[in-house]
């Protein structure tokens, strides 16, 4: 049950080298995702479906994660930061992608987007 709730929120983003120069507001709302659907999706994904506010504030309480939302996507936008939010099955669908993809993600196990495009 617990890779049902993680895989949606982060397979298929980027992954950046530890060692990769990139602030912790960009690593943390670049590598995950939040999954859209209201009461039941939060409900069936015990509220981690909100990973981007969980990775920024990681030992809030889960049902305050909703209300900081608002504030941390705007806060993104005024940055320019892409803020990643799918609906539910639009997640899965994105898992079942990158899922079939591995065997050619396997050529070059460690290219980033993200790092290439900062020029690491």
């Amino acid at each position: 049950l617990l890779g049902g709730a993680f895989a949606p929120n982060h397979k298929g983003m980027p992954i950046v080298p530890a060692t990769a120069d990139v602030d912790f507001l960009r690593r943390q709302v670049l590598m995950s995702r939040n999954i859209r659907g209201g009461a039941v999706v939060d409900f069936f994904m015990g509220g981690l479906n909100r990973q981007v506010e969980h990775h920024l504030f990681p030992s809030m309480p889960r049902p305050n994660l909703r209300r900081v939302q608002p504030l941390v996507r705007e806060y993104c936008s005024q940055l320019g930061v892409t803020y990643t939010e799918v609906r539910f099955f639009a997640s899965y669908r994105i898992v079942v992608q990158y899922l079939n993809d591995v065997p050619g993600r396997a050529r070059e196990p460690f290219s980033c987007p993200l790092a290439a495009s900062l020029g690491r």
